[in-house]
C-alpha cells in the first residue's frame, strides 16, 4: 500500500447537487474554503452544467469566482461540454472534469448520447483545457453495476478508461455509481483498467449504498490505488436506490487511513466539524459514522 493517499473532496459538487432546497452561494463558498483549510488537496467546487438539469448548481460562476483559493489546493469543476468547459475557463478554472460511462443505458439516460458518440464529445473539450494549461480529470460512471443494464463487465470499464487516459486526462475517477461493488469486483475491475492505465493514474469512487464502500477502498488500496474520491459527512444520496446513502464520508476514509498509518494532510477534528456545520444547514444528520462518533465524544 502506497503511505501517502489523495482525496478528493466531492462535497460541495457530487454532494449539494441532489439536495432538494437552494443551498444559499455563500453557504457553498464557506464548506468549499473551510474543506481546503481541513487541509484537503483538491475540493470539487461545482458543474458547469445547464440550470435546468441541474439547478443547484446554477450559479457555478459566482461559485467559482468567489472562492478564496488556498496555494497547493486544486478545485476542479465538472465540463460536460465545449459550452461549459468555455464558461468554466472564462470564471478561472484551472482544472475540470469530463464524465463518461461504462453502461450504454445509463450514458444514454445521463448524457443523452451513447458512449462512443460522449468520448468523441469530449474530444474538443480536452484539447481546448490542454491548450490552455487547464488539467482534466476523466470519471466513468457505473463501473460496477448500472441501475439499468445490471453487472458491467471490467473490459467495458477498462475501454473507456483507456480512451479517457489517451485523450489527456491525468487521472481517471472510477465511479461505483449505485454503489453495488464488493472488494472481489473492485478488484478485478482495477485489474482490468492497470492493463491499459498505470496504476497510480486511476482514482476509486465508490458509493457506500450497500455498505461496501470502505471495504472497496481498502481493497483498491492493496492493488496501489492512492487517490479516492469522498463526501464530507456522506453528502449526496443515490438517486437511483430511494432512500440509500450514496458518497462514503470522507470522514469514515480518514479515520480508516490513519489507522492503517495512511498519511493524508487531513485535519481530521476538523473534518468532523465541518460536517456537523453543513448538515446543520441542510437540516439533516451526518451520514458519516466515524463523524457521529467522533461528535458524541466531544460532547
Amino acid at each position: 500500500m502506497n503511505r501517502r493517499v489523495r482525496i478528493v473532496e466531492v462535497g460541495p459538487r457530487d454532494g449539494l447537487q441532489n439536495e432538494p432546497g437552494e443551498v444559499p452561494t455563500p453557504v457553498k463558498l464557506e464548506l468549499i474554503e473551510r474543506l481546503a483549510d481541513a487541509g484537503l488537496p483538491a475540493v470539487e467546487a461545482t458543474a458547469f452544467v445547464s440550470p435546468k438539469w441541474v439547478p443547484q448548481m446554477a450559479d457555478h460562476t459566482e461559485v467559482l469566482e468567489r472562492i478564496r483559493r488556498k496555494p497547493g489546493v486544486s478545485y476542479p469543476v465538472l465540463t460536460p461540454n465545449l459550452k461549459g468547459f468555455e464558461a468554466a475557463r472564462a470564471a478561472g478554472a484551472t482544472e475540470v472534469a469530463i464524465f463518461g460511462a461504462a453502461s450504454e443505458a445509463f450514458s444514454m439516460k445521463n448524457i443523452n448520447c451513447s458512449i462512443a458518440e460522449s468520448l468523441e464529445r469530449f474530444r474538443p473539450v480536452v484539447k481546448s483545457a490542454l491548450d490552455s494549461n487547464i488539467r482534466v480529470r476523466g470519471y466513468v460512471s457505473c463501473v460496477l453495476g448500472c441501475p439499468y443494464e445490471g453487472e458491467v463487465k471490467p473490459d467495458r470499464v477498462a475501454h473507456v478508461a483507456r480512451a479517457l487516459f489517451d485523450m489527456g486526462c491525468y487521472e481517471v475517477s472510477l465511479g461505483d455509481t449505485i454503489g453495488v461493488g464488493t472488494p472481489g469486483k473492485a478488484k478485478a475491475m482495477i485489474e482490468a483498467c492497470a492493463k491499459h492505465v498505470p496504476v497510480a493514474k486511476l482514482a476509486g469512487h465508490y458509493h457506500d449504498t450497500y455498505g461496501q464502500a470502505l471495504a472497496n477502498i481498502y481493497a483498491s488500496l492493496e492493488l496501489g490505488v492512492a487517490t479516492f474520491d469522498s463526501s464530507v459527512a456522506g453528502l449526496g444520496g443515490c438517486p437511483y436506490a430511494k432512500g440509500a446513502s450514496g458518497n462514503v464520508a470522507t470522514e469514515d476514509v480518514v479515520y480508516m487511513l490513519h489507522g492503517l498509518g495512511i498519511e493524508t494532510g487531513v485535519d481530521l477534528d476538523k473534518l468532523v466539524g465541518i460536517g456537523e456545520w453543513i448538515c446543520g444547514i441542510l437540516k439533516k444528520e451526518p451520514a458519516s459514522k466515524a463523524g457521529r462518533a467522533i461528535a458524541a465524544k466531544r460532547k
